[in-house]
Formats: structure tokens, sequence, C-alpha cells
């Protein structure tokens, strides 16, 4: 429990902590994002303590009360923070001491700092990992959904930003949701190494008061428990490994948007971003400005340059806001070259009807159908026979495009089985 001085650390210290100092050490701004998870992880280690004997059964439920009072207050808003609350684990122990008195003292038996730090931080990145899974399934269904609605619109493929090969416009969203399952994967893999209960662990050498750590792992529902408790208390692999996952999948999406800004360029003029999703200048009334594709490019690069808890916090949030927004920009993507389908739609009617070839129809007959049918028409309709050509799997060609949308779909499912 605290010392006098507030501090969990305090016993041994005497006279006050420069106020420089005090700012600088202090986490609170940014770990009370914990509170759930350190109230949670409490009442756990307090049955623990019952089991052990450390407890009687009417402390652990005076001090299991008291918790859900805590809890009770940053749920409603009305906790009140301390100056001397350094942390989230030293305020809400001070306020359970305020609720129920010096029994709130016995919680800390035999548990340091240490593990209940790093206990709580697993806690709270499995649930983030969790909510961003489901975020990354949803933006790469969607665009599942889109390549199969319009795997018929053929589009120029480019390298080095010159045109090269005609490809489906559904192989473009494809190509980046393919990347977007090797993150999807990648997040459960760290998920599951991030599912390892350190509690139990004490400072560095272990707890000496025989606590059950599998009652514990059990209570908090970890996957596995921690082998050593010297690496448990002291490694953040952990957080390397999901700050490498957002980096990298932030990389993938990052791509994703720079393509689109340039496709909705008057110069390309490929795809329209929906209002929804855009901004305007306020000099110039005919703009219409990627902003939303803008910001998921810059906050890549926040992104990058993140690290250790702190950053947790804030990649997570980042990334959960760029998924979402990411999301609702492929889902409302308008499509000019749709125009330009229906026409080859009626073109390929009046053929027919003629009983010629496609690419026998005079410029005069076409431009019946739409004016933008121009003189260099006739290079047009080799188009769909050279898309054709890459029937191999993975390529562009209808049934490629076809068996990957199916293989995405079923890596979507065995995600979520």
């Amino acid at each position: 429990m605290a010392s006098e001085s507030g501090k969990l650390w305090g016993g041994r210290f005497v006279g006050a902590v420069d106020p420089i100092m005090e700012k600088f050490n202090a986490s609170i701004a940014y770990d009370r994002h914990l509170w759930e998870v350190d109230v949670q992880g409490s009442k756990a280690y307090s049955r623990a303590l019952e089991k052990a004997g450390l407890l009687t059964k009417a402390e652990m439920e005076q001090i299991l009360r008291g918790l859900d009072k805590v809890a009770e207050e940053w749920t409603q808003g009305t906790f009140k923070l301390n100056p001397n609350d350094e942390d989230i684990h030293t305020a809400n122990e001070r306020r359970l001491k305020e609720l129920i008195g010096e029994t709130a003292g016995k919680l800390h038996t035999g548990r340091s700092r240490n593990d209940q730090v790093v206990t709580d931080l697993r806690l709270w990145m499995r649930q983030t990992c969790s909510t961003l899974s489901a975020l990354l399934r949803d933006l790469i269904s969607t665009m599942v959904d889109r390549a199969e609605a319009e795997h018929d619109v053929l589009f120029p493929g480019y390298t080095h930003l010159q045109r090269a090969q005609p490809i489906r416009w559904s192989h473009w969203i494809l190509s980046h949701a393919v990347a977007l399952t090797r993150d999807s994967e990648r997040l459960l893999e760290v998920q599951k190494r991030i599912n390892v209960l350190p509690l139990g662990s004490g400072a560095i050498a272990g707890n000496p008061l025989g606590v059950d750590r599998e009652l514990l792992r059990a209570e908090l529902n970890f996957g596995a428990i921690t082998l050593n408790s010297m690496d448990a208390t002291s490694e953040r692999d952990f957080v390397a490994e999901f700050l490498f996952w957002a980096s990298l999948c932030m990389t993938h999406l990052s791509r994703m948007a720079e393509d689109l800004i340039l496709y909705g360029t008057k110069e390309f003029s490929f795809v329209q971003l929906s209002d929804a999703y855009s901004t305007g200048s306020s000099l110039m009334p005919q703009k219409k400005n990627p902003d939303s594709l803008e910001l998921i490019r810059s906050k890549a690069g926040r992104v990058f340059g993140r690290e250790d808890k702190e950053a947790v916090f804030e990649v997570s949030d980042t990334m959960s806001a760029v998924l979402q927004v990411a999301t609702g920009i492929i889902s409302t993507l308008q499509m000019p070259f749709r125009q330009a389908h229906e026409a080859s739609g009626k073109a390929v009617f009046m053929a027919e009807t003629k009983g010629v070839a496609l690419n026998q129809l005079s410029l005069q007959e076409l431009q019946t159908i739409s004016p933008l049918f121009s003189g260099d028409v006739s290079r047009v309709w080799d188009y769909g026979h050279s898309v054709e050509q890459y029937s191999a799997l993975g390529g562009t060609a209808r049934s490629s495009v076809d068996w990957q949308i199916g293989q995405v779909r079923a890596l979507l499912r065995a995600q979520q089985a």
C-alpha cells in the first residue's frame, strides 16, 4: 500500500520529491486508460490472497465492494485525481483506502508494482487487440465486397507512375486487401503472446506467500502463465511487437491511401471520394481535398516513431480511427468510370443487334451511344482479351480474381472461428 508520501515505493525515502521530478516521473496523464483493468486485476488478486489465507473472507468482500465503488466513480466521471497520484495504480489504491480504511493496505501483500503494471498493460492490450482485429476484418470485408461487385471493371495498372498493363479494378483492391490479411493474422499472433499472465511474479524473485497463480490465470482468463518471474516483470517484447504490427499495417494503409489520392485527381479521374471524407478549399471553390487519405498517410509517421507504454495508448487510438475511416472511404468511393461501363454495355448490345463484332462498329455509331467515344476507341477493345490472358492463380483474369475473393473470405472466416 502507499506510504504517507502517497507513493507505493515511498517507505525508505525522506523528504519530498522535487516537483520537476514528480511531473517527469508521473504517468497518470496517459495510464488512466488502465483504470478498469487495474480494478479487474486487483479483484482477482484479492481472491488469490483469500485462498492463500492472507485475507479473511470478510476482508476480501470489503475490498471487492470498495473496488466496485472505485470502478463506479471512474464510469460516472466522478473519480477525483490527487496531485500525489503518480500513476493509475497509486490513484486506485489511494481511493480504496479512503473508502474502506486500513484493510485496503492488505491488497498489496506480496504484489509488486512491477507485476501489477505489466499485468494491467497486458489486460488492456488484449482488449484493444480484439477491438482492432474486428475493425481490420471489417475493412478487409468491405474491400472484398467491392472487389466482388465490380470485378468486370477494367483499370490501368501502373509501375513507376507509368501505365503498364491493364488489370481489373478488383485486382487493385485485392492487392491491398491481401496485404491487410497478413496484418490481421499477425495481430492475432501478437495477441496470443500478450495473453500470458505475469501477476504473482513479485518485483523480480516471485511471490513468497503461496499465491495460486493458476487461480489468477483463470480469474483473469489468461491463456498461460509466464515462466520466469524476472523475465515476466522486465520484458516488454509484446509492446514492441504490437508497435511493429501497427507500423507495418499503417505502411499498407498509407500505400493504399496514396494510390487513391492520385486516382482521385482530375489528371486520373478514376475515383471520386465521398463528401463525407473530403474537405474544400476556402480560396478555390472547385477543389475537393482528400483530407481523410492525407491524414491516414500523415498518421503513419506518428505510429512509426512511437515506443513504450505511452505509445501503446496513442497508437491504439490512431489505429482504431484510421481503420474506421479507411473502411468508410472504401465503402463510399464513387467511380466515374461507371459511366464508361454503361456506355460499353450499350455498345455491346448494338454490336449484337447488328450481328457484328464490337470493333467493327463505326465511330459515328458509337457516338450515338455517348459523345465520350473518340477516335482512339479502337484501342479499347483489346483490353478485355489482354486482361483475360492472366488466368494463372493470383492474376488479374476474371477467374483468378474470383479465386482471390474466395481465398480472402476463407481467411476472414478462419480468423473469426
